[in-house]
């Protein structure tokens, strides 16, 4: 009953949080790296979603002014993940205004605490596992020549993502600063492993899938004998002389199926010896290279154009194809 009594008193002194204001928090929120910058960083997409709170609890220009300031310091994290320590901050802001003993230093201590831990586990969940899984399904689609693709995986992605900040902000705003506590026990990092093994897992999944190599380099040329491949001449015969009967197509129907050669000389390439080895074994050593070259910290950029260079000089060479 007291708690009623006190939220009631809060409603009408102005010092609580409406719903609207949470929701203008929530939609300000998707703007967090709008003003990006290099000594902050996500600073001012922060501040900017903290205004409806700031404006709602403090009606005096001066607290105004020293609550913005508070909330422009550095932090940076996962776009994402950063509704919950919004949510945790617009609670110690509300208590703030209603007389609790909250330091400046307080405030910022528990957004930067937060701030590394979550960032942790939004980028294996969402960049690692979310997005390329979605991705591929929607690309699949969209290859296929389903215009729903790139439709589902632009409504899909937002309805996800806009779901997650509202109710992630709504759990730190509810918690508050007891959601700390549940951050702890190893619980965070056994997230993060779990998240990292899946998204290591989808990656390599899709690595053969969106990465093609072909190499037509001719190892050998073998004479089959007569009955033991589909005689493509005789076919083109048949057609040209109009006497292709049912027969003939059942019979190279059954050819194909039972994948016999088309034509008299069976030629292996060097891309035919790959794939009976290990399919996709050329992308995923691929993989590895640049991997590698990441670890060495060569720059993304160079990597890429050395990928195009070698690319095309093996394509001149007749290497790929």
């Amino acid at each position: 009953m007291n708690d009623e009594v006190q939220e009631v008193q809060a409603q009408q002194t102005g010092n609580h949080l409406t719903k609207g204001d949470r929701r203008a928090t929530w939609w300000r929120s998707t703007f967090l790296q709008a003003a990006w910058n290099y000594e902050r960083m996500q600073n001012v997409g922060w501040a900017y979603s903290m205004v409806p709170t700031i404006k709602r609890l403090y009606k005096t220009k001066e607290d105004r002014a020293a609550a913005l300031k508070r909330h422009l310091e550095f932090f940076n994290t996962h776009p994402y993940v950063a509704s919950p320590i919004l949510g945790v901050e617009m609670a110690m802001e509300e208590q703030k205004a209603n007389g609790a003993e909250i330091d400046d230093d307080a405030i910022n201590s528990v957004k930067v605490g937060m701030m590394g831990p979550l960032a942790g586990v939004g980028d294996p969940i969402w960049w690692g596992t979310v997005r390329p899984v979605l991705g591929a399904f929607a690309a699949g689609m969209a290859q296929s020549g389903q215009i729903l693709g790139p439709i589902i995986f632009f409504l899909v992605w937002n309805i996800m993502r806009m779901a997650f900040l509202w109710y992630t902000q709504e759990l730190g705003y509810r918690e508050g600063t007891n959601i700390t506590e549940n951050l702890g026990g190893g619980m965070m990092q056994k997230l993060t492993t779990g998240a990292s093994i899946l998204g290591m897992f989808i990656m390599g999944v899709l690595v053969p899938r969106w990465t093609t190599m072909n190499f037509p380099m001719v190892i050998s040329e073998v004479k089959l004998q007569k009955g033991g491949y589909i005689d493509t001449n005789a076919l083109a015969t048949q057609i040209n002389n109009g006497n292709l009967d049912a027969k003939t197509i059942s019979d190279v129907v059954s050819g194909i199926q039972a994948k016999q050669n088309l034509g008299a000389v069976k030629i292996t390439t060097v891309q035919d010896t790959l794939n009976q080895l290990i399919p996709g074994l050329a992308p995923l050593l691929l993989m590895f290279v640049v991997l590698w070259l990441l670890r060495k910290n060569v720059s993304p950029i160079v990597i890429i154009f050395g990928l195009f260079a070698v690319g095309i000089l093996a394509y001149a060479l007749g290497i790929m194809a």
